[in-house]
């Protein structure tokens, strides 16, 4: 028997939903080993009994999100004869909602299509937001939905990944002391600029340990109060001028201020 934990995730579309589920509550719990397995575009019933073999020799179970009542039906029955635990997302949300607003669910042609429109403007949004990270090219400037500015170390990179992975194109800009905005920044156009701040207190701690993971010097200007101090208030002078909404990223996961800027687009 393989001592390591598994959770399979299991999907006739992507199972991206699946999975994001699954790593939240895995974050959940403190000293895990546990390793997620995708299987996507589920098509067949024999897939399905080959991946239930599969986890029956394993420490573990399935999560699903299977839309077509035969394979859900499938897995189901299947799971229970081997004995193996799984996790229905998406079955009892679509039985609630035919039962409350006595409604179908969408054919699976269809559907399917749809999932893979929108996993390619993902895809597109993360190579844009790797092409136009840290402002190597201001022509990520014009063309994005969201424009994320702030010092160093206000997790505008994880930040600009998190939202292409929403399908959200994002450009970030670092603010040095005393720089001029460049003028693709300045340019009124139809994107959404976000400011991002921190304590300075809390950005002296993390350059701080950014420095030693790097083996530098702890004494490096580049994480002493007088350097944060004026990148900070450079900052704050240019997003007054921006007329841009400010997320204070201190206590923040990137999840949190994610959902903060999509709250935001969705109120535009």
């Amino acid at each position: 028997m393989d001592e390591k934990a598994y959770v399979f995730v299991c999907s006739d579309a992507v199972g991206e939903t699946a999975e994001a589920v699954v790593r939240a509550t895995i974050r959940q719990f403190a000293n895990n080993n546990v390793q997620v397995k995708r299987y996507s575009h589920i098509q067949t019933e024999a897939e399905i009994e080959k991946i239930i073999e599969e986890i029956q020799d394993k420490n573990g179970f399935i999560v699903y999100t299977l839309v077509q009542p035969e394979l859900r039906a499938k897995m189901k029955e299947d799971t229970i004869a081997a004995d193996v635990r799984a996790v229905d997302l998406m079955g009892p949300m679509m039985q609630a909602f035919i039962d409350t607003f006595n409604r179908k669910p969408m054919p699976e042609p269809g559907q399917r299509q749809v999932l893979d429109e929108e996993y390619f403007r993902r895809i597109e949004a993360v190579e844009f937001a790797v092409k136009y990270d840290d402002g190597k090219d201001l022509k990520g400037l014009l063309l994005a939905d969201v424009v994320l500015v702030g010092v160093s170390r206000t997790s505008k990179t994880p930040l600009s990944i998190f939202l292409a992975h929403k399908g959200i194109k994002t450009a970030n800009l670092p603010i040095l002391p005393d720089m001029e905005a460049p003028e693709e920044l300045l340019r009124p156009l139809d994107r959404m600029i976000v400011g991002l701040t921190i304590n300075a207190d809390q950005l002296l701690k993390i350059r701080t340990a950014r420095l030693k993971t790097l083996g530098l010097p702890a004494n490096s200007r580049y994480a002493s109060m007088d350097q944060i101090e004026r990148e900070l208030q450079t900052a704050n002078k240019l997003m007054k001028r921006l007329d841009c909404p400010v997320i204070n990223v201190s206590d923040k996961s990137i999840e949190e201020t994610a959902g903060v800027i999509i709250e935001m687009l969705a109120e535009r």
